[in-house]
């Protein structure tokens, strides 16, 4: 499954970081998405959706709802089969979106999602 982790981090303290190296781990081809970093975890990093070639099974969003909006449309245009809605990325605006296209979504945690084999 390919799997564009919107907001990922080359931190290794936040959850989009341990979501990067857990989807990894799960055999999951892993695009990571930040518009400021090169690569993360040895990844080559596309600085937007946009910018992602080929399809994409899901995206998984680690991007609080203040910065949403203007992504909306990259992620609708992408058209994943799946958006990932996680902790602290909730966004009515987002969902509203996702409604209108006709994109799957749920609200849940990628993490424990992988952990309990719901991915």
């Amino acid at each position: 499954m390919r799997v564009a982790v919107l907001g990922a981090s080359p931190n290794k303290e936040r959850y989009s970081n341990k979501a990067v190296l857990a989807l990894r781990a799960h055999g999951h081809e892993v695009v990571p998405v930040n518009p400021t970093q090169a690569t993360i975890e040895g990844l080559t990093v596309a600085k937007t959706l946009s910018a992602i070639k080929g399809p994409v099974d899901t995206v998984t969003v680690y991007v609080g709802p203040q910065h949403i909006g203007g992504l909306i449309p990259e992620i609708v245009a992408l058209n994943p089969k799946r958006v990932i809605i996680n902790p602290g990325a909730e966004s009515d605006e987002l969902i509203k979106g996702l409604k209108a296209a006709n994109i799957p979504y749920e609200e849940a945690c990628t993490l424990v999602l992988l952990r309990t084999g719901q991915f």
